[in-house]
């Protein structure tokens, strides 16, 4: 699918209108020119109203009294005369002003419906039947008047047999009929109701959506909740079902009737959480945002995570690649790649089209210096960015790695402060296999150097692969009931590489076909974003609205706007959205505080926060690297549809997203396989 650009409008304007052309065309067989000269004279007007509502609806607003004037005429010649006019003066408008598309198709248009009050009080929800939902044991625990972000709401606390809990925040005052299931991060084991990728949706600003979200069935981010099934099968997919059914129960209970629409949005594990909707309950929701998924669950969280922290790690145990030699590293990928898309701008936005090699910047003598990368450390950089392989066939053991670009955002994640500081993926990966990703749990004194990186040890963790993973692109039923889908990654993510979302892009394609695909699924790539946010670049986006659009108003999306320099709070904007449990990231160099739980936290368990490096480096260090964002000026950037990127176009203002025109993206070699591509193909679910 092309992305509306100029050059498109026109085509696509006259391609919509076939229907009223084939009418035409029989009107004048029949003899009756005069309504073809009419239609001549309206035909210009319908393309501008339905493709450039901007500056046009102004140029076009006394057309239709010019237009009238020429019907009064009784000449056909006059009355043709007249519409070719019109004709090319609404043409030379539509030239000159662009179509919609060239601006950010995320302003706030949401439809405004009729709002909704309740028609009992909030407490009588506590009377509400979940058993049938959850069985046994399944109640609503609580039903409180409340206000969340100076919204009055109704909250409800609930629990799903055995143990899953979950939250549903009902407005008293403004519901517009919409509901919003939220995901959540890493292994989950909290409730969290943090909105992120909706930085400008107002119907969210206002508090107009009744919000849910659960912790996944269990408590505390530590991942010993494997050693139940029950509660595996609650994370895998279980309890976000529930969830949603039961938030819907409480809605028709509360209004007197059900939502008009339902929405589920989440980042990280809450994308996997998306996905698995789509796939094994296409009906629970309408559209479905799903950010930076951790759909390649199995994967992800042990060949993926255990490789980098490995690749660290030297034979006495301790770090050899430590963060303050990053800005080292990322300055010499963005000499090398940064105006591979036609701007110097401190951004990578084709990082498949990035070749670098560590050596350029090795020293001479094997020691590292200020300057240089010692022989250990190029090592190590080169094992970042490649992944394990399997010994004996070669083949890759994951969809990819970290990207360049993203080397900012390695702090904390698998390159620590100093070498004997912890790591958040030794933490994830020894989490994971110790309690999750085998059939039968290892003992607990596993460590990283047991596992082995080969065809073997895929295997044995291949068969909960149909339970955890949401990696399934037949998406027929999701599409057939009309659902919508929009996947989103930063290009610059070092917890999980963007390579696994657009593999499932390109599945999806595969399996559905490229038709039936762009009906209902775009794909965003953000350059410099990090970890569900974050980053370098523009990185605010809303996708809420945009998907409101399709589902409501059948308008798909296209070009979203970026922006940055407006601050990282706010409805919509969370830095926590998505954000796996650990601890805060500091700049290249800075100090690390404690590996500590929050209070009630399991033993061994990261504690809540926004992921290590989220915030990048210091704003000194930035600004040296990033020369648009010195200033501090806000910048505005268009993010297309997959496989589509933003380039300059050479003239106009370098932060203004009107400066930018659609370009393609390298795409993935398609030679280039790895062994679990089996998991992107269609197949039966896992029910424990």
């Amino acid at each position: 699918m092309l992305p509306l650009t100029r050059q498109h409008a026109l085509t696509f304007a006259v391609a919509g209108q076939w229907t009223s052309l084939v009418r035409c065309c029989k009107r004048w067989h029949e003899g009756k020119d005069w309504l073809v000269h009419v239609y001549l004279a309206v035909l210009p007007i319908k393309i501008l109203t339905s493709f450039s509502m901007n500056c046009t609806v102004v140029i076009t607003g006394f057309l239709p009294m010019i237009f009238s004037a020429c019907l009064r005429l009784r000449s056909s010649f006059f009355t043709f005369l007249c519409a070719t006019l019109i004709s090319i003066f609404s043409l030379c408008s539509l030239l000159w002003c662009g179509p919609v598309e060239a601006q950010n198709s995320s302003a706030n248009t949401a439809t405004v419906f009729p709002v909704v009050h309740p028609v009992k009080p909030c407490d009588a929800l506590k009377q509400v039947d979940l058993k049938e939902l959850g069985g046994a044991g399944s109640e609503v625990l609580s039903a409180t008047e409340t206000t969340y972000n100076n919204i009055a709401v109704c909250a409800v606390e609930g629990k799903l047999a055995p143990q899953i809990t979950f939250k549903t925040l009902l407005p008293l005052q403004q519901w517009s009929q919409r509901y919003l299931q939220l995901g959540c991060g890493g292994l989950c084991g909290n409730v969290s109701l943090q909105v992120g990728a909706a930085s400008e949706c107002v119907p969210l600003k206002t508090g107009s959506f009744v919000i849910a979200s659960t912790d996944m069935g269990h408590q505390g981010m530590s991942g010993d909740f494997g050693a139940d099934k029950q509660l595996r099968v609650d994370f895998a997919y279980r309890a976000v079902h529930l969830t949603a059914l039961a938030s819907k129960k409480l809605i028709a209970a509360f209004y007197g009737q059900p939502q008009k629409y339902a929405y589920f949005s989440g980042c990280s594990d809450g994308g996997r959480e998306a996905l698995m909707e789509a796939q094994r309950f296409p009906q629970d929701f309408d559209g479905i945002i799903a950010g930076a998924a951790a759909m390649n669950f199995q994967v992800q969280n042990s060949f993926y995570h255990a490789w980098l922290a490995t690749a660290n790690t030297s034979a006495d145990g301790k770090a050899i690649l430590t963060a303050s030699r990053l800005p080292l590293l990322h300055k010499a990928v963005l000499k090398a790649c940064d105006g591979l898309d036609g701007q110097v701008d401190g951004l990578i936005s084709d990082p498949l089209s990035c070749h670098f090699d560590p050596a350029s910047i090795a020293c001479p003598d094997g020691n590292a210096s200020s300057k240089c990368l010692s022989a250990a450390e190029v090592n190590v950089i080169r094992h970042i960015y490649a992944g394990p392989r399997d010994p004996r066939s070669g083949r890759r053991l994951i969809v990819g790695g970290p990207q360049y670009g993203s080397e900012l955002g390695w702090a904390g994640v698998f390159v620590p402060s100093a070498a004997d500081q912890p790591i958040f993926s030794e933490k994830i990966a020894l989490d994971a296999l110790r309690n999750l990703i085998f059939e039968t749990n290892p003992p607990a004194s596993f460590r990283l150097h047991d596992l082995h990186f080969d065809a073997e040890t895929f295997a044995r963790m291949q068969p909960l692969h149909a339970l955890y993973d949401a990696t399934n692109p037949d998406l027929r039923r999701f599409a057939q009931h009309g659902g919508k889908l929009i996947l989103w990654h930063g290009w610059a993510d070092p917890h999980i590489s963007p390579m696994n979302t657009i593999a499932y892009h390109e599945a999806l394609r595969s399996v559905m076909g490229n038709t039936e695909a762009d009906a209902f699924e775009r794909l965003y790539l953000i350059p410099g974003m990090y970890h569900c946010g974050g980053g370098e670049g523009p990185n605010q986006i809303d996708l809420l609205t945009p998907m409101l659009n399709w589902v409501e108003q059948q308008q798909a999306p296209q070009a979203i706007i970026a922006s940055s320099g407006g601050g990282s709070g706010g409805v919509g904007n969370s830095r926590q959205f998505g954000a796996p449990g650990m601890m805060s990231g500091p700049p290249p160099g800075g100090a690390r505080p404690p590996m500590m739980g929050a209070p009630g936290d399991k033993p061994g368990s990261l504690p809540p926060g926004p992921p290590p490096g989220m915030d990048g480096p210091s704003s000194t260090a930035m600004n040296r690297m990033n020369p648009t964002t010195a200033t501090g000026a806000k910048q505005s950037r268009p993010l297309y549809p997959y496989p589509y990127l933003a380039r300059y176009s050479g003239s106009g203002d370098v932060n203004l997203a009107d400066s930018y025109e659609a370009a393609d993206l390298t795409k993935p070699d398609p030679a280039v396989s790895w062994i679990g591509a089996a998991f992107y193909k269609p197949y039966v679910f896992r029910r424990d």
